[in-house]
């Protein structure tokens, strides 16, 4: 093994150790010495390898950003078929939307790293941007749901992150209790269906 292979190996032992550590205890758990202990190396390991402790947090959430597009359909040779399929585009809306609040409810500490920016502050990494391809997508299918909107309405682009906006908010209220306190149940879909018919218009029933 190469100098290059090793430090790369390491760096993906590291990200692995943080990502099973972000799963087992929370965000509040990813300190450096843990991450080092749990992929076997000195505790002044990442520090060769990751220049500051929020680097390491964003390669951690970019890996996360990569799990959520592949859980959406959005990345691998089925890509398209997520923006693109056979089904009608309100289905395959509805689909995202659903697999991006289970994707929350099944890895919420990677959820939540993946959206704090506080955390990731300084870390130099353009984390932002990889958010763009479900960003796009829900554009496309809101595109192809409303083809035309009036010239004092929103368009596309709108409706789609008031639908994000609405979809993270879901996400976050069910992790925290709130969602089932105010509605008196945990069934989400009738919430699911209210968001998608505010921003979308009635749907099939």
């Amino acid at each position: 093994m190469t100098e290059q292979d090793h430090a790369t190996d390491l760096r993906d032992r590291l990200v692995a150790a943080g990502v099973e550590l972000l799963a087992q205890e929370g965000v509040h758990a990813l300190g450096l010495r843990e991450i080092a202990r749990r992929a076997g190396v000195s505790h002044g390991a990442p520090r060769r390898h990751f220049a500051t402790h929020a680097e390491l947090l964003a390669a951690i959430a970019r890996h996360g950003f990569g799990e959520l597009a592949a859980a959406l359909g959005l990345r691998g040779a089925g890509a398209a078929t997520a923006v693109h399929g056979p089904a009608e585009a309100r289905t395959r809306l509805d689909r995202l939307a659903r697999d991006y609040l289970a994707f929350a409810a099944d890895r919420p500490g990677m959820f939540e790293l993946m959206f704090r920016h506080d955390v990731l502050a300084g870390s130099g990494a353009e984390l932002r941007r990889t958010s763009l391809p479900l960003f796009d997508a829900l554009t496309r299918l809101v595109g192809e749901i409303h083809p035309a909107t009036r010239d004092d309405g929103p368009g596309p682009t709108a409706v789609a992150a008031a639908l994000w906006a609405n979809l993270h908010g879901l996400a976050q209220l069910r992790a925290w209790g709130s969602l089932g306190l105010a509605t008196g149940t945990d069934a989400l879909d009738p919430v699911l269906r209210a968001a998608l018919d505010a921003h979308l218009g009635p749907g099939p029933r």
